[in-house]
Parts: C-alpha cells; sequence; structure tokens
C-alpha cells in the first residue's frame, strides 16, 4: 500500500494505513487497482474470500485470483459455468419468451433466462457442466437454435449494444454516419460517442428541434413542413439529406416524432416516430408508432429503432 500512494506521489492517510490491518493467520490478495487488499481465511473445511466493496476492484480481484484459487481448489470435480447472451430489439419480453420455449428441454442443463434492457431484451442462456469444451459446444448449439427463432429482431449474439453493432459495421464499411436529431433530443449521438472509436465513423449530429432549425441548418423545404408537417416522412427524409450533405458522410439519419404525453392527435398519436435515412443509393422515411406513455421510454425507443433501421440497411 506504501509503495502505492508512493507512486502518485501521495501521503498515506491513517484511514488508508487501517486498510493494512488484516485478520492473523490469513491469506493477503493483493489489490492491482487500489488501496484496499482482500485476504482469505480457512475455517475448519470452508475457504472464506473477503474483498473491497469497490465494484471494479472486487470484479477483478474475483476474475484474477478468486475464480483460478476455486478452480484450483476444486481440481477434477471442478464445474465451469457459463452465460451466452443475445441481444435482440423489436419484441417485446413476454413474446421474446415465447420464442424460447423449448430451449431447455432442447438443451438439456441449458436454462433460459430474460433480461429487460428497455428498449432492448437480452436472451441469457446459462450452462453448467464439469467439462468445459462440452459445455461450450451446447451453448453454441442452444444459441443457433435461439437465433434462428428470433430471426431479424436479433442484434448481437454475445451481449453487445446496438450502438456498439452500427458502429462496428460502420467501420467495416469504411463508412461515416451524420444525425439529425428532433423528439431524440441527441440521445442517439450520446450513445453512439459512448462507444470508443466512433470518431472514426461518426462526423456530425444536430439537434434541430424547431421548425426554424430544420430549414436553416439542414434545409429542409418550408413547404414539405407546411403541407406534411413536422413529424412526417417527408420531413424527417429531408432532414437526413440535409445532415449527410452538410456533414459529408455517408449516411445520414434523422428522427422526429412525438414522444408526449401531449402533442398527439388521432392522425399522430403519442408514440409516433418518423425517421428518416439517407444514402449513396437513396433516401426514405418511415413512420412508426409506439405505445408508451412515458415521454423517456418514447425517445429510447425512437433512438433504438432509428438505429435499427439504418443496421438493417446497412446490411
Amino acid at each position: 500500500m506504501e509503495s502505492f500512494f508512493k507512486t502518485f506521489n501521495r501521503p498515506m492517510s491513517p484511514s488508508n494505513r487501517k486498510q493494512a490491518l488484516l485478520p492473523s493467520g490469513c491469506g493477503v490478495l493483493p489489490n492491482a487497482v487500489g488501496t484496499a487488499p482482500g485476504f482469505f481465511l480457512t475455517i475448519e473445511r470452508c475457504r472464506f474470500f473477503f474483498l473491497p466493496g469497490v465494484p471494479y476492484e472486487m470484479k477483478r480481484m474475483l476474475v484474477e485470483q478468486v475464480i483460478p484459487e476455486l478452480l484450483r481448489l476444486q481440481g477434477a470435480a471442478a464445474l465451469h459455468s457459463r452465460v451466452k447472451t443475445i441481444t435482440t430489439f423489436g419484441l417485446p419480453e413476454s413474446l421474446a419468451g415465447e420464442k424460447m420455449e423449448g430451449v431447455e428441454a432442447a438443451f438439456p442443463g441449458i436454462t433460459l433466462g430474460l433480461r429487460a434492457n428497455f428498449p432492448q431484451i437480452q436472451i441469457k442462456l446459462y450452462g453448467r457442466d464439469n467439462d468445459a469444451a462440452r459445455l461450450d459446444q451446447r451453448l453454441r448449439d442452444a444459441g443457433r437454435w435461439a437465433i434462428e427463432r428470433l430471426g431479424s429482431h436479433v442484434i448481437s449474439d454475445n451481449g453487445e449494444s446496438m450502438e456498439t453493432v452500427v458502429g462496428r459495421r460502420l467501420q467495416a464499411q469504411s463508412a461515416t454516419l451524420a444525425l439529425a436529431e428532433s423528439c431524440t433530443g441527441g440521445l442517439i449521438a450520446n450513445w453512439l460517442t459512448n462507444v470508443a472509436g466512433s470518431s472514426t465513423y461518426f462526423l456530425f449530429s444536430g439537434v434541430t428541434y424547431s421548425n426554424q432549425a430544420k430549414i436553416a441548418v439542414l434545409g429542409v423545404n418550408p413547404e414539405t413542413i407546411d403541407r406534411f408537417g413536422a413529424v412526417s416522412e417527408e420531413t424527417a427524409q429531408e432532414m437526413a439529406v440535409g445532415a449527410r450533405r452538410v456533414a459529408g458522410a455517408t449516411y445520414g439519419l434523422a428522427t422526429s416524432g412525438i414522444a408526449g404525453p401531449d402533442g398527439g392527435s388521432d392522425e399522430k398519436p403519442v408514440g409516433t416516430v418518423c425517421i428518416g435515412f439517407a444514402g449513396p443509393k437513396g433516401a426514405w422515411g418511415r413512420r412508426l408508432t409506439f405505445s408508451f406513455g412515458k415521454r423517456l421510454m418514447n425517445k429510447k425507443v425512437f433512438a433504438m429503432a432509428a438505429l435499427d433501421l439504418l443496421r438493417k440497411e446497412m446490411g
């Protein structure tokens, strides 16, 4: 611990010094990324591990020190645990569960779990076996079975997020993206820039919330808005074309919608979003309607739907 503080040229406080006081007879688990060490004790026939509460420190010590020690202690009787995560979008949790009916019967030893990470649904396939190779093969087989039933709703077969998958496809094509966001208020840009390396493909985002901004910044024709409205396939298409042109990007993507809770009509109820796309082969606009009554939920599902359409368009 003293060496840790010397590395950062900081004094070691009395409260930090207390962290070095450990039970007599324990084994020490060094902390490579923090100050408080972990330790272990053997009480009768049980091995107890004690780790610091900071999640990042605890997880690293668990992976690098505790789990290997547990496997060593178990020897040939070691039971390996694995989980395969399939990320999906566009299916409610109940329907995703229905599509997965039969997986446990088809693949003995595999347990199904569902995790809602709105607006994505994660399919979790859990397995345990004392033969690691056999377990890995069983999970691969179960994963293929699940993906066949989930179809185009599958974003990733290894738990990756939509923004990660879209970013990788853009990189693979040496393509770039520009955004024009109205109802999503910059949410798509925020998600994309949370991915390391996004500067290689993400060029521009304009939160053109007002009609005047759509006209002045993106070059949307005022007559388009007058005739069809700001929330329309036609306006969204022109927004995407404008974003692509302004940034010189391969693709332009735009959103204009009604997040609520007010502002809807019979023709365009709350939950309506129009998504515009522009690319080398042309441009289009599409209208979708979702039934979520909460504003933030609508913004999230609008943003995810836009990225999903882009993902499918890129192939």
